[in-house]
C-alpha cells in the first residue's frame, strides 16, 4: 500500500473537474490552493489560444500535466478517418503551443463494427501521428477506456489491449494513461501495470471513484474514497512500477459541477490526503 500524501505537490487536477470555472479562474484557484498540476481540455482556451493558455497557466505556477483530448480514430469510411487523423494533428499543434508534454487519446470505436477493426484503426491513426509527435516532442498516452463504453468512445478497454499497441508501435512516443476508474475491476490490473513499469509505458495516471450506486455511466464519478475502488492499493501498484508524475483527479459530475466549486476544490484536497 503507498504511503499517504502529505501535501498537493503531485496533486493535479482536470479543468473538466471545476466544469462552471473558465480556465482563468481555475488556474488562479488550484495555484492558490497550493496545487501542483492542472490538465487542460481543448475547450478551455478556445478565444484566447493555446500559447497564451500556457504562459497564464505557467505564470501562476503551475505544471500543465496534459492536454485532454485527442483520439477517436475509428470511422466507417476512409474519408472519415482522415478527417479524424488531422483533427489529432491539430491537437498536437495546440498541445505544441501550449508546452503540454502529453496529449490523452481516448481512441473511439464504431458501434456494429468489430472491436478488432476498431483497434487496426486505432493503431493506424497513432502510427500517422508518430513523426510529427516527435518532432514536437508531444508524447499520445492511450487511455483503456471501461468496457462499458466500448461501442463508441473506445474499443482499447484494457492495459492489456493498450500494451498490445505500445508494442505494435515500438515508439517512445507513445505510451499509456490509466485511469483508476476505468481499469479497477480487471482481475489482471497487478500484473498489467507491472507490465507496463517494464515496458516504462505509464505515462499518466488519473484518480477519481466508483460510487455504488451510478447515478450515470458518465457524469457520476466520485471523490476519492466516496466509491468501492481501491485506489491508494492501485497507486502503490503504479509507483511500484517505477511511475512518478502526478496524480490527476479528473471527476466527471453533474451533482458536483451543480454546486460550489470553492467547497468542491476544497473537499477534493481533503479526499487526496485520505484517500489518494
Amino acid at each position: 500500500m503507498a504511503a499517504p500524501p502529505t501535501d498537493f505537490s503531485r496533486l493535479c487536477v482536470h479543468t473538466i473537474t471545476t466544469k462552471p470555472w473558465p480556465l482563468d479562474e481555475a488556474v488562479r484557484r488550484y495555484a492558490a490552493a497550493g496545487i501542483g498540476g492542472i490538465t487542460l481540455w481543448r475547450h478551455d482556451y478556445q478565444g484566447m489560444g493555446p500559447a497564451a493558455a500556457g504562459r497564464l497557466v505557467r505564470d501562476h505556477g503551475l505544471s500543465l500535466v496534459s492536454l485532454c483530448r485527442g483520439g477517436f480514430f475509428p470511422a466507417p469510411t476512409a474519408a472519415a478517418r482522415a478527417a479524424a487523423i488531422d483533427d489529432n494533428r491539430r491537437c498536437l499543434d495546440e498541445a505544441a503551443a501550449l508546452g503540454a508534454p502529453v496529449v490523452l487519446l481516448v481512441c473511439g470505436a464504431v458501434p456494429g463494427q468489430a472491436l478488432s477493426e476498431s483497434r487496426r484503426q486505432i493503431t493506424e491513426g497513432i502510427a500517422a501521428l508518430l513523426p510529427q509527435a516527435a518532432a514536437a516532442g508531444v508524447r499520445l498516452a492511450v487511455e483503456p477506456i471501461h468496457p462499458m463504453h466500448a461501442d463508441l468512445r473506445s474499443a482499447v478497454n484494457t492495459l492489456g489491449q493498450a500494451r498490445a499497441i505500445c508494442r505494435e508501435l515500438n515508439s517512445p512516443w507513445v505510451g499509456i494513461t490509466l485511469d483508476v476508474y476505468h481499469v479497477w475491476w480487471d482481475d489482471r490490473l497487478e500484473e498489467e501495470i507491472k507490465a507496463c513499469g517494464r515496458e516504462q509505458s505509464l505515462l499518466t495516471f488519473h484518480m477519481s471513484d466508483w460510487k455504488t450506486p451510478t447515478a450515470d455511466l458518465l457524469n457520476d464519478r466520485g471523490l476519492p474514497g466516496e466509491g468501492c475502488i481501491p485506489i491508494r492499493q492501485i497507486r502503490g501498484w503504479v509507483e511500484a512500477a517505477g511511475f512518478r508524475g502526478f496524480h490527476e483527479v479528473e471527476i466527471f459530475s453533474d451533482r458536483y459541477w451543480a454546486g460550489d466549486q470553492e467547497k468542491f476544490l476544497r473537499d477534493i484536497q481533503s479526499a487526496y490526503l485520505q484517500h489518494g
